[in-house]
């Protein structure tokens, strides 16, 4: 993953993945600077704002077998569908 999105950018790996997920710049960019500052409520970030690895980690925490295979798409769905 290139670095260098400027310096308005906190956390340039977590933008760059956001914005390989189709994210558009803008949304990337809060959501990349909010964690790096410390700000991210996970509770309160919708899962479709989650990385695949962020949604992974939950899925781990909350027992959710197969979760190595899951897409993004999956995982939202079985994370939704636990709880």
């Amino acid at each position: 993953m290139a670095k260098g999105h400027g310096s308005s950018i906190k956390d340039d790996k977590l933008y760059g993945d956001l914005r390989d997920e189709g994210m558009s710049k803008e949304k990337a960019a809060r959501i990349a600077n909010a964690k790096a500052a410390g700000t991210i409520d996970h509770d309160s970030t919708p899962l479709e704002d989650r990385t695949r690895d962020e949604l992974y980690d939950q899925a781990k925490e909350i027992g959710i077998e197969g979760r190595s295979d899951m897409t993004k798409d999956e995982l939202v769905e079985a994370i939704r569908n636990h709880r």
